[in-house]
């Protein structure tokens, strides 16, 4: 049996939200921890069948007691990112499963991170770049750790039904949008199969057009 330790799930329904949800639909076997700050919300969770725990991914006592639960052969997923990027959080998410002995790890960050930076517009760098510089510090810590990873830097997240449309690209300049749900999939597919090749892969769904 699977266990996911993840990082990032709330009300808002994002990324982490869906890979929950996908995890106990499709893979009804596998053990889902989350940790969120909302208690009302986390008994929305228990009461289907997703282990939620109340706390804060910057507190060290709080992620390193999470690790422990999910034990040694847990893939963790953090989809932690906001205006800030939670760099401290990631790192303190990373350490903490070095420290427990857990070897697998699916980091969410976004389209220019790390060596894509170049191809975020002077606008795009002026309203986020604070938060993409702090994910890519994220990307590295990572990198740099013991763990297996599996990094994806999404296009632009919109709502909506998975299509089975999102391609991921390696060593590619990409632009583009991917729905929130089929980003869930994709990642839910990658650890089924076991696909956490340590590698960095920019995804999106190439025929995908918002008009805003």
């Amino acid at each position: 049996m699977k266990t996911l330790l993840i990082f990032g799930v709330s009300p808002k329904l994002g990324t982490g939200y869906q890979i929950s949800q996908l995890a106990i639909q499709c893979q009804p076997k596998w053990r889902c921890i989350v940790l969120v700050r909302d208690a009302d919300f986390a008994q929305q969770l228990l009461q289907q069948g997703i282990e939620a725990h109340v706390g804060d991914a910057s507190d060290v006592s709080t992620v390193k007691k999470l690790c422990d639960l999910a034990g040694a052969d847990a893939t963790i997923i953090s989809t932690l990112g906001g205006s800030t990027g939670n760099y401290i959080a990631q790192r303190i998410i990373i350490d903490c499963a070095e420290q427990v002995g857990i070897k697998q790890m699916v980091l969410v960050t976004s389209l220019g991170c790390g060596d894509s930076w170049p191809t975020l517009s002077t606008r795009a760098k002026q309203a986020f770049g604070q938060a993409v510089r702090e994910k890519s510090l994220a990307e590295v810590w990572l990198q740099t750790s013991k763990l297996n990873y599996l990094i994806l830097r999404p296009g632009g997240l919109v709502d909506g039904d998975a299509t089975g449309n999102g391609c991921c690209y390696y060593q590619q300049e990409v632009h583009g949008f991917i729905h929130r749900t089929e980003l869930a999939k994709l990642i839910i597919k990658k650890i089924d199969d076991q696909q956490l090749d340590n590698r960095v892969y920019s995804v999106i769904e190439p025929d995908l057009v918002i008009n805003y």
